[in-house]
């Protein structure tokens, strides 16, 4: 009675086109290996807050769209007077330069963690954490300035009521987003230039031992918070 021939890595069929990706990611050998709990998280949770904003702003556009009163210009509203000129959206456009060069500052703190570079990425946090803060500000000035026009979430003595609703909640939902970040880059900052990432101090955000992966999960949320106002600095502003 013939025997079967014995099974070789070469008669052995590797799966193939979708059976092969299907096989990758339920195998965890290639979309996931090696990534941390907190970078996954945070990839879910901006996932989520993706389409919340989304949600924002398709419902935006959908009220301006429909809404039978004329909607009030951007360029007018947040037109500020230097020198007795009026200069449309120079507030925003600050707000706006500042917000993504944060970017920058947050991606050198994120260079420096990874060299394990503590003053470095101490100081580049904290730049950053200041950058956010001003724009904060700078949007705390733009509310004040239209609500003492008469602005309301519920009303709005230039235009369509729809207009102070839409502000007041992707700007605010936004800046409360900007807020919290800048208070977990402080936190983050001085727990850097503790060594409190060196040491695995116990505590909050502080990680694996030598690992200075926090700042890289906080650089996510960071770029994710000014690529958002990208996208709603051209629906809301340039609209």
């Amino acid at each position: 009675m013939t025997q079967p021939a014995p099974m070789t890595p070469a008669s052995i069929s590797a799966p193939q086109g979708l059976e092969s990706l299907v096989a990758d990611f339920s195998s965890d050998q290639r979309a996931f290996k090696n990534v941390s709990w907190g970078k996954v998280m945070m990839w879910i949770f901006l996932l989520g807050d993706t389409f919340v904003f989304g949600s924002f702003l398709i419902s935006y556009m959908n009220v301006r769209m429909s809404t039978q009163v004329p909607w009030p210009n951007p360029s007018e509203v947040f037109a500020l007077t230097v020198g007795g000129k009026q200069i449309p959206l120079l507030l925003v456009f600050i707000m706006t330069f500042i917000l993504t060069g944060s970017c920058g500052t947050m991606s050198l703190a994120i260079n420096y963690g990874f060299r394990k570079d503590r003053k470095k990425t101490f100081q580049m946090l904290m730049l950053t954490a200041l950058l956010g803060a001003s724009f904060v500000g700078m949007q705390a000035i733009e509310w004040t300035k239209l609500i003492h026009e008469g602005v309301r979430p519920w009303g709005n003595p230039i235009g369509a009521p729809q207009f102070g609703a839409s502000f007041f909640m992707i700007t605010g939902f936004h800046g409360t987003h900007v807020t919290i970040g800048v208070i977990f880059l402080i936190i983050t900052a001085i727990k850097v230039l503790r060594g409190d990432l060196d040491s695995m101090r116990p505590g909050f955000l502080t990680g694996r031992k030598g690992s200075y992966e926090i700042v890289e999960i906080l650089g996510l949320y960071w770029h994710f918070v000014d690529l958002v106002w990208v996208f709603i600095f051209a629906v809301f502003y340039l609209w």
